[in-house]
């Protein structure tokens, strides 16, 4: 009996130790494929680091490139001197590389951290990111390193505006069908730069346009009138003793629209760039303008004489006005109305308006 309660309990201490031994195998196994997986994951996240460094250099260099433009386009544009051109250019260079520098550095410290703790406080990646969890204490701290790259926006656009249609002026109470000058034959034509800014980080349904442009508006009198200025300075029409055959008043000026621009675009987004674009869109621009009036000339031809009149014609030194465009694409409805009049001193005040296309070609 002794020899059977024997056996049985050696046959049974086999089998527990054959089972332990089996399952220790197996978590050992277990454990090295899981040490195994947490090593490679380590490794991969060092190299997407890596490959955020390189993406870093590329990101700085291309908004260098940028900045170098918008100041080259200022010196062309004679806003700022070579000097100062110049200066702008290191300031820059000197920004990105240090940008550079800071943002690589916070990299090789993530790596350098990865390397040494190898994969103790390692925790497997969740929802996209690597998180490394120390204990300091009682406490632990996770230090997460986002595996998307960053994007690069551009907020900012540039374009060049033309705009040309028909000029007029009337006075207080007086109808377009009385007026003292031409319809068809006063016109405007106008020239410039301008720049638009997204107001809102994520939206683009409203956008900040602002730049300069010079205003030439013309005005073509009836009744083979011309202006004559009065010994009191004011400037009248008054009929010329000869038979004109053209008879022209233009106003140069340089001014500064400011406009807040309304409507849809379309949202392009890549892993590496988000861009906003109102091609083949409505858009309406509401605003207005304000600058210095560069001169005044007449033009005067009857016969074989053709007179060129210069000089002072007492217009009004400070222009300024409401502006508003409304259109589809790079073409738009325009209209602009001087607040200021056009004469200095005129018992009975005109004020300049313009009516034709806007195009803002990029």
């Amino acid at each position: 009996m002794r020899t059977i309660t024997l056996s049985i309990t050696l046959m049974i201490l086999s089998v527990a130790l054959t089972t332990v031994n089996a399952q220790t195998k197996e978590d050992k196994s277990k454990q090295e494929d899981s040490t195994k997986q947490i090593r490679e994951e380590i490794q991969e996240e060092i190299l997407e680091l890596r490959l955020e460094k390189d993406d870093i250099e590329i990101e700085e260099r291309q908004a260098l490139k940028i900045q170098v433009e918008k100041i080259n386009k200022r010196l062309e544009a004679g806003e700022i001197t070579v000097a100062e051109a110049d200066r702008l250019k290191e300031e820059a260079a000197k920004e990105r590389a240090l940008n550079i520098k800071n943002r690589t550095a916070i990299i090789d410290n993530k790596i350098a951290l990865l390397e040494r703790n190898g994969t103790e406080g390692f925790l497997p990646a969740e929802g996209g990111k690597t998180v490394l969890s120390l204990g300091f204490g009682n406490g632990i701290v996770n230090w997460e390193t986002p595996r998307n790259r960053k994007i690069y926006d551009r907020r900012t656009y540039s374009d060049m505006v033309i705009a040309v249609g028909f000029n007029n002026a009337l006075k207080e109470g007086q109808s377009i069908g009385d007026s003292d000058y031409k319809i068809a034959g006063s016109r405007f034509f106008e020239i410039g730069w301008a720049w638009k800014t997204r107001v809102f980080q994520n939206s683009n349904w409203l956008r900040f346009k602002y730049g300069f442009s010079f205003m030439f508006n013309g005005l073509k009198p009836t009744d083979n009138r011309y202006f004559v200025k009065q010994a009191d300075g004011e400037m009248l029409l008054v009929e010329h003793p000869e038979r004109l055959e053209k008879s022209k008043f233009r106003m140069d000026n340089l001014v500064f629209p400011i406009h807040f621009e309304f409507g849809p675009s379309t949202r392009t987004e890549t892993e590496e760039s988000l861009r906003f674009s109102t091609e083949d869109k409505i858009k309406i621009g509401l605003g207005g303008y304000a600058g210095f009036g560069l001169g005044a000339r007449q033009k005067l031809k009857y016969g074989d004489e053709k007179d060129k009149i210069k000089g002072d014609h007492n217009t009004s030194e400070f222009i300024y006005g409401l502006s508003g465009y409304m259109g589809f694409g790079g073409a738009a409805l325009y209209v602009k109305y001087d607040l200021n009049p056009i004469f200095e001193n005129a018992l009975v005040e005109q004020h300049n308006f313009s009516v034709g296309l806007r195009f803002d070609i990029d």
